[in-house]
C-alpha cells in the first residue's frame, strides 16, 4: 500500500477539504485529488463524497480512518526503529561482566538520555565483525588479531581499553600473600583457563603471552562457567587462573579468593572499538568522543600486549 496515499487520506479527512489537505502535505490541490483516488482504486472503495463546504467520508471512509492511522503509526515506528538519531544504539560487549560492559556502562551514566541495546550473544571476533559490515550492530568492543584481514569492507578500529591482568587463586595458594607478582613469578605456576576456546581472540592472546613468558596455561575442561571456576579454584591451594581488573566477579565470602596485580610489566588484555566508517549514528559519535577523552583513564600505553595490538 502507498504510504503516501494513506497520509494523503488522512490529511483530507482531519481537514474535511482538498485545499487545507494539499496545504499541510506542502502539495497541491491536484496531486492530492490524485493522490485520493489512486488509494480509492487501489482498495476498490470511494472514500469520500462531496459536501456544501469540501468533502466529507463515506462509510467506507469511516471504517477505513482508524486503521489507516495505525497502518501510517506503524510505519513510523518501523522507520524510526532502523533510523539513526532515532533508534538505539546496538553494541556488543562479548559478555555482560567484562571490562568492556563496565566501560559502556560508564558511558550511559554520563549519557542517561542516550539509549542502548547491549547485545552479549555474538560469541567471536568473526561473527561481531560480520555484523558490525551488516549494520546488525553499530559496534563492538574486541581484541583485533588480525587488522590486515579483520578491518575490511569499511570497518575502523581504536584502541580503548588495557585491561590489566590479574592472578586469581585462594588463599592457601603459596602465592596468596603477594601484593602484586611478576610474569616471571607466574611461569613457577600452572594457570587454569577452562574457558579458553581455540581459534577466539582470547586464546590468541593467552597464546602470545604464554609464549612471551614462559607461562604454562592448562585449558582443560569442561567449562562450566565463572561460578563453577570460582568454586573450584577456592577449594584447591594449587590452582590459580587469571582474569581481567575490569571483569566483575562476585562469590560467597567464604571463598576468601584473591586477586593479585601483575606487574614488571604490567600485562593488559587490549579491548578496541570497532564500527562501520559510515555509520552516521550520532550516538556512536558520542559514544567514540567519551572513550578517546578517556584514554588516561582507560589505557596502560606502557604494559605489555602482544604485538599484533594497535596502540
Amino acid at each position: 500500500m502507498d504510504f503516501d496515499g494513506v497520509r494523503t487520506f488522512i490529511a483530507v479527512a482531519d481537514t474535511g477539504q482538498f485545499q487545507e489537505a494539499a496545504s499541510r502535505l506542502s502539495l497541491t490541490q491536484q496531486a492530492v485529488s490524485k493522490r485520493i483516488a489512486a488509494l480509492e482504486a487501489s482498495l476498490g472503495a470511494r472514500l469520500f463524497v462531496r459536501a456544501p463546504r469540501g468533502v466529507q467520508l463515506t462509510i467506507d471512509g469511516q471504517v477505513f480512518l482508524p486503521h489507516a492511522r495505525r497502518l501510517l503509526e506503524a510505519a513510523e515506528r518501523a522507520a524510526d526503529s532502523v533510523r539513526p538519531g532515532r533508534r538505539r544504539l546496538r553494541v556488543d560487549v562479548v559478555k555482560p561482566n567484562l571490562g568492556s560492559a563496565r566501560i559502556l556502562r560508564d558511558f550511559h551514566s554520563a549519557h542517561p538520555e542516550i539509549e542502548i541495546d547491549v547485545v552479549t550473544h555474538l560469541f567471536d571476533a568473526k561473527t561481531a565483525l560480520a555484523a558490525v559490515r551488516t549494520g546488525t550492530i553499530d559496534a563492538t568492543f574486541r581484541a583485533i588479531t588480525r587488522p590486515a584481514q579483520q578491518l575490511t569492507d569499511g570497518l575502523v578500529a581504536t584502541r580503548v581499553l588495557d585491561d590489566a591482568v590479574e592472578f586469581l587463586t585462594s588463599d592457601t595458594h603459596r602465592l596468596a600473600a603477594a601484593t602484586s607478582l611478576t610474569p616471571a613469578e607466574l611461569a613457577k605456576h600452572k594457570v587454569w583457563m577452562p574457558f579458553i576456546v581455540p581459534g577466539t581472540e582470547w586464546a590468541a592472546y593467552y597464546d602470545e603471552l604464554a609464549a612471551r613468558f614462559g607461562l604454562t596455561i592448562d585449558t582443560l575442561g569442561p567449562d562450566f562457567g565463572i561460578d563453577a571456576l570460582l568454586e573450584v579454584i577456592a577449594g584447591s591451594s594449587s590452582l590459580a587462573t587469571l582474569v581481567g581488573e575490569h571483569i566483575r566477579l562476585v562469590w560467597p565470602a567464604e571463598y576468601n579468593l584473591r586477586r593479585i596485580p601483575i606487574r614488571n610489566p604490567m600485562l593488559v588484555y587490549p579491548h578496541s572499538l570497532v564500527w562501520r566508517c559510515d555509520n552516521a549514528h550520532p550516538a556512536l559519535a558520542k559514544l567514540r568522543a567519551y572513550l578517546d577523552a578517556r584514554k588516561d583513564r582507560y589505557r596502560h600505553p606502557k604494559a605489555w600486549s602482544p604485538p599484533w595490538t594497535d596502540r
